[in-house]
C-alpha cells in the first residue's frame, strides 16, 4: 500500500506480484511441499520472505505456513485483496485486517514464533494476497491462488 493509503499502491504491487509470482510458480510448479525437508508445510517464513511467495492450490485445500527463521512473523490477509465472498484470515484468528494490525502493534498478537505453524483452508476460488505485519515494509508478502 502506498503511504497515502490509496489503492494504486495495491494495484502496482499486485501487477508486480503477478509477474513475479508467475515466474516463481512456473519454476516451482509442484515443488511447494518438496521445499519442506519433512513435508509438514507448504510455505516457509525466512527472515523477510515467504518461500515460495506464491502457491497454487485447489478449493478445499489447506495451506500450512511454518516459521523457518528465528524472527517472529504473522500471516495476515490484505482484506481488500481477497476474493469477494471469501473469509478474512490471519494468524491469531482476527476478524479483519485492522484488528490484526492493532493486536500485533499492542501485544504482538498473531505472532508465529520459530518452528511454529499456522494453517488455513481456502474454500473460495481466486487470488489471496497476504503479508507479515512486522516485515511488510521489507516486502514480506505472498499470494495463494485457489483454483476450481
Amino acid at each position: 500500500m502506498r503511504d497515502d493509503g490509496s489503492a494504486d499502491g495495491h494495484q502496482s504491487r499486485r501487477r508486480f506480484l503477478a509477474a513475479a509470482g508467475t515466474a516463481v510458480t512456473v519454476g516451482l510448479a509442484g515443488c511447494a511441499t518438496s521445499l519442506a525437508s519433512d513435508g509438514d508445510f507448504d510455505v516457509g517464513m525466512t527472515a523477510v520472505a515467504f518461500t515460495p511467495p506464491t502457491v497454487t492450490i485447489e478449493v478445499g485445500d489447506t495451506v500450512v505456513w511454518k516459521n523457518t527463521s528465528s524472527r517472529g512473523h504473522t500471516v495476515t490477509a490484505y482484506e481488500s485483496l481477497i476474493p469477494e465472498g471469501a473469509d478474512f484470515f490471519a494468524s491469531g484468528g482476527y476478524d479483519d485486517e485492522q484488528t490484526a494490525r492493532d493486536a500485533y502493534s499492542n501485544s504482538l498478537g498473531g505472532l508465529i514464533n520459530s518452528n511454529e505453524t499456522y494453517s488455513y483452508t481456502f474454500d473460495v476460488p481466486g487470488e489471496y494476497e497476504y503479508l507479515c505485519i512486522p516485515h511488510e515494509q521489507a516486502g514480506m508478502v505472498g499470494t495463494v491462488v485457489v483454483e476450481e
